[in-house]
């Protein structure tokens, strides 16, 4: 495996992220691709088009949303990640209307390769620290 390939195809994926290129998505990710995140325990992302639409929602929350991945660290068929998210909360999420306030949270995580495209993404990020920034958080 190519590791500085890999940390490539990883900066191409924050890139499309953040110009909101949803198409650009189909070179870098597996149909199958997967996604686990214990901050959002009831979403499902169990293949490209699921994570679009996942993506799609986030940006109908945050329109200003960005991910600045700031340290990556590869080996064999992984890369880990730093990072930060930041976006402000114009659009609904699920029932809570949107606060106008904008929240920024590190979040780390590890992306396995397969193929040369992402096949699977693990992510973590501190919730209740970016509720608390939306001022949603003590309820």
């Amino acid at each position: 495996m190519d590791i500085e390939a890999n940390k490539t195809l990883v900066r191409r994926f924050s890139e499309a992220l953040n110009s909101a290129n949803w198409d650009r998505l189909d070179d870098l990710l597996t149909e199958d691709f997967r996604r686990h995140c214990q901050a959002t325990p009831d979403v499902t992302v169990e293949s490209l088009e699921d994570f679009k639409a996942l993506q799609q929602s986030f940006l109908e929350t945050f329109p200003d949303q960005r991910v600045d991945l700031d340290t990556l660290i590869a080996e064999g068929d992984k890369v880990g990640f730093v990072g930060t998210y930041s976006g402000t909360h114009l659009g609904p999420m699920g029932e809570i209307p949107p606060t106008g306030m904008k929240g920024q949270v590190r979040m780390a995580g590890f992306f396995r390769i397969e193929g040369g495209r992402i096949a699977e993404l693990s992510v973590e990020w501190d919730n209740l620290a970016f509720l608390s920034q939306l001022g949603l958080y003590p309820p």
